[in-house]
């Protein structure tokens, strides 16, 4: 069947069903799957993304796990915000727009990864941080109850590709981002009653909407702008696609102040990247990184449920931050021997 699955891909006549996805997944065992096969279906896969229907089968090929569908206890309310990356590189903005939404009174899930395709995603972050991502969803419930805020580990994603890196090996997956990243915001097994995602310049945002339309397990907001960047730019037009199909868009000064460039937001050296994380929090970055993540957590906000308007929600997050919430959030989460001293270092 992984053959089945290769041929199909390269023909680009039809789409791979999800019976012939798992049968891809069937084969996937130790002695029974060519790796060349296994890599050149990747390949392909990142090369040229295939059709929705494709993508779409393959997401219905690899989850829920466990045959569950139903929301878990406790979650009820709780958003989760991931991108699909590989966009021009700025600091962790997703990230910090959970810490200010989670402070303002939003239940936030963060889900993410090592990154295929930055220098320091939000796991690599947290990491650097002292903060623990959970190991399974019990332990994500329980740091929603005490926190309003969770970031879920590795185990939110289908065994599915793990099989497949440890086929592959020594490839890395790092080389497969592309289709990684588009598809990995609709296979996360997140107790979450709805997502916020954003779309790079690198996604195809029709098919990511297409995606978000067929996603059964949360109601996904899709957020686009045209720098390209996954997440809400406040010096930006951002569009918003909601879960009902209707599309909004945010002029640069219609919430925020408009001002600034995509410049305020570059990314620091690793090393200094907790001190400044923690500094726009508190909002001494600079306006551009404080407006930027008050709107992303304005969308939190939003989608949660917890408010229904955007200056309403944005000024809310605003308070979260000028108030000392966010940073006080992270204070509480962050160990004391991994706070960064006054130069910035752990």
């Amino acid at each position: 069947m992984t053959t089945d699955v290769l041929e199909t891909l390269v023909r680009r006549e039809e789409s791979v069903s999800a019976e012939q996805w798992a049968g891809f997944w069937a084969a996937l065992t130790p002695g029974h799957t060519s790796r060349a096969e296994v890599v050149g279906v990747l390949s392909s896969l990142a090369t040229d993304l295939p059709d929705t229907a494709t993508m779409l089968a393959f997401i219905e090929s690899v989850g829920p796990r466990e045959g569950r569908t139903d929301l878990p206890g406790g979650a009820e309310g709780t958003v989760n915000i991931v991108g699909t990356g590989g966009g021009p590189r700025t600091m962790n903005i997703s990230t910090a727009a959970a810490f200010v939404a989670a402070a303002a009174g939003t239940r936030v899930v963060k889900t993410g990864s090592r990154s295929y395709a930055s220098s320091l995603g939000s796991i690599d972050l947290l990491g650097r941080a002292g903060i623990p991502t959970t190991a399974n969803t019990e332990e994500t419930l329980r740091q929603l109850r005490q926190s309003g805020l969770a970031f879920a580990g590795q185990y939110v994603y289908p065994a599915e590709l793990i099989r497949l890196a440890r086929t592959i090996v020594p490839v890395g997956m790092k080389a497969f981002g592309r289709f990684l990243n588009v598809v990995g915001p609709f296979i996360a097994d997140v107790p979450a009653q709805a997502q916020l995602t954003g779309v790079s310049a690198r996604a195809p945002l029709a098919m990511v909407r297409e995606l978000a339309q067929g996603h059964q397990a949360r109601a996904v907001w899709v957020t686009a702008n045209d720098y390209g960047v996954d997440e809400l730019l406040s010096f930006a037009m951002n569009s918003v696609y909601r879960p009902d199909g209707t599309v909004e868009y945010l002029e640069p000064a219609s919430v925020a102040s408009g001002k600034g460039e995509l410049a305020d937001l570059a990314p620091v050296p690793p090393d200094d990247a907790v001190g400044h994380f923690l500094a726009a929090l508190a909002g001494t970055v600079n306006r551009t990184v404080t407006e930027t993540v008050c709107l992303n957590a304005a969308a939190l906000l939003m989608a949660a449920g917890d408010s229904a308007t955007w200056p309403g929600a944005y000024d809310t997050a605003m308070d979260s931050v000028r108030g000392g919430h966010a940073a006080e959030l992270a204070a509480s989460l962050i160990p004391v021997e991994s706070a960064p001293g006054p130069g910035g270092m752990p």
